[in-house]
């Protein structure tokens, strides 16, 4: 993955010293996520900012490489699901995303002023799940193994490095040949189930006090809280769901900036005076 950065980084250094078809992109929304504490496919529901920059590289006037840092915050709570309120678990956790991919617009935006476009790619992220415990301190559930990870065998710790597929889509307005500004939904599909901590069974409260610890069985079974009638569930019993994978997504709007003058010879036809496009569709 680094090396296809590199090689990546290095090309587009190249191209900006001889044909001059970079772009620099800003990006601003919001950051939300998909898995066994928000059921919903996409939602504004726990939304949390995200902020993001990258560059564009035009390999022909509707085809582009794009390469960017995305960085951006997500969050799941039973208690604001109606799904299981119960279970009383919750989690936040920041994403810090690298993405390499192609960029094709439907339609050609030196001819027009809008145009949809599609993207999809390849992406390593970072990300550290954690909860807020009964006295108010935020506590990093992945080295707590609160699925019995560690002990229980196959379940290994889940690494806080993972690969995603980015893929999505939007609308482009170009504003001149140099300045577009876009609407853009980008959606993540993982490899994990754990960025919110959660996916399978509960383990043994005995074994997993033994082998993880008092606060690895606190953060595990949370129902207790909401009605203290209720005990630990008994081992395998259904914590989360391990046949679907969790997915993240970034919704916004970005402005992209050529970074040197359009060159000369670029399409003429369909332009006003001024060089702006003059067709819509």
């Amino acid at each position: 993955m680094t090396r296809i950065f590199l090689i990546f980084f290095l090309f587009i250094t190249t191209s900006i010293a001889t044909a001059q078809k970079v772009h620099l992109n800003v990006f601003a929304g919001v950051a939300n996520y998909q898995g066994d504490l928000q059921a919903s496919r996409f939602t504004f529901s726990q939304s949390h900012p995200a902020v993001g920059a990258g560059i564009l590289y035009e390999f022909s006037e509707k085809l582009y490489g794009r390469m960017g840092f995305t960085y951006g915050k997500i969050s799941g709570d039973d208690k604001k699901s109606k799904l299981n309120q119960d279970r009383n678990l919750s989690f936040s956790s920041p994403v810090t995303e690298v993405h390499l991919g192609v960029e094709y617009d439907i339609l050609n935006l030196y001819e027009r002023s809008l145009t949809p476009y599609v993207f999809a790619g390849i992406a390593g992220f970072k990300y550290n799940p954690s909860a807020i415990d009964n006295s108010g301190n935020k506590i990093l559930l992945q080295p707590l193994g609160t699925e019995g990870q560690g002990f229980v065998p196959g379940r290994k710790k889940y690494a806080l490095t993972q690969m995603a597929i980015p893929f999505g889509g939007g609308i482009k307005f170009a504003l001149n040949d140099n300045v577009r500004i876009r609407f853009e939904v980008g959606l993540r599909r993982l490899f994990t189930d754990y960025l919110d901590d959660v996916s399978t069974t509960y383990a043994d409260e005995l074994e997993l006090l033994i082998n993880n610890g008092q606060q690895a069985v606190d953060l595990a079974f949370r129902a207790y809280e909401v009605k203290p009638a209720l005990s630990y569930p008994a081992a395998d019993s259904k914590r989360g769901n391990p046949k679907s994978k969790d997915w993240y997504y970034f919704t916004g709007i970005g402005v992209s900036l050529r970074l040197t003058p359009a060159a000369e010879g670029r399409p003429k036809q369909g332009k006003s005076n001024l060089g702006c496009p003059v067709n819509v569709f």
